[in-house]
């Protein structure tokens, strides 16, 4: 195959006017936070990752959650049948590796938050949408909007042996996904939404809430439990604090 009709073989899996792009996306997205996460120094100490291991890291973060989702739907992924996802998401990886350390976690910590936020409530639509068209029941769905989002984030911590973010003290994570599902159910299956404005009314809701989250630092509620058991827990920032010039991502790993 020649090199242009290898390129035009590739544009013909981008379709405007389509899911397609916002997906690619937030694949992208999850992809550069995933790797930039892998070389944190709590994941990172210790554990010597090969520039292969990173870039898995990355697929892990930018497909992980989808192809978890296809799966359960016993479906072919999405990122299998289409080139672009594992293309970007090893670009992403790549260029992870590119950023200096301590301005790329400062700049996954801080700004790029906002991004990781865009993702999330985005891929817990997807998921919701896709058990409704399966047929499944709306308890499922929600399921599926959690599992889409936060599949990938659960892949990297048992990977770096640490404990999986969905069961942790943080800004409303899973929460989040939840949330998100519950909107796009109530547009669909309550107000009869079209898909579009049903994932668009449900992304916007799941983003703002998810991002107040993260600036105020609103997070999970934990079970009452004695210190004396549970021990002392690290200090955690907002992304109000990390906002600031002064905050060095060292001070929170």
């Amino acid at each position: 195959m020649e090199i242009s009709s290898y390129f035009a073989y590739l544009a013909s899996f981008i379709t405007v006017g389509s899911f397609v792009i916002i997906d690619l996306i937030a694949a992208t997205t999850n992809a550069l936070n995933g790797a930039l996460l892998a070389q944190r120094p709590d994941y990172n100490k210790g554990k010597g990752w090969t520039v292969v291991g990173i870039i898995l890291m990355a697929l892990f973060g930018g497909i992980g959650g989808g192809v978890s989702r296809d799966i359960l739907l016993n479906k072919v992924p999405s990122a299998l049948t289409n080139p672009w996802y594992i293309i970007l998401c090893v670009l992403a990886g790549l260029a992870a590796m590119l950023l200096a350390y301590n301005r790329g976690q400062k700049f996954r910590e801080g700004f790029y938050q906002i991004m990781t936020s865009f993702s999330l409530p985005w891929y817990a639509a997807i998921g919701v949408a896709a058990g409704l068209s399966a047929g499944l029941p709306w308890i499922a769905c929600i399921f599926l909007g959690v599992v889409g989002p936060t599949a990938g984030r659960f892949l990297i911590d048992v990977t770096a042996g640490k404990s999986a973010k969905q069961f942790i003290r943080g800004e409303w994570f899973v929460g989040t996904a939840v949330l998100t599902s519950v909107v796009y159910l109530i547009c669909d299956g309550v107000l009869g939404m079209e898909q579009w404005p049903a994932t668009l009314i449900a992304f916007g809701v799941g983003f703002a809430f998810r991002l107040s989250a993260l600036y105020f630092l609103l997070e999970e509620p934990m079970p009452r439990i004695p210190a004396v058991y549970t021990g002392p827990l690290a200090r955690r920032f907002s992304l109000k604090e990390r906002f600031s010039k002064d905050w060095n991502p060292l001070d929170e790993f």
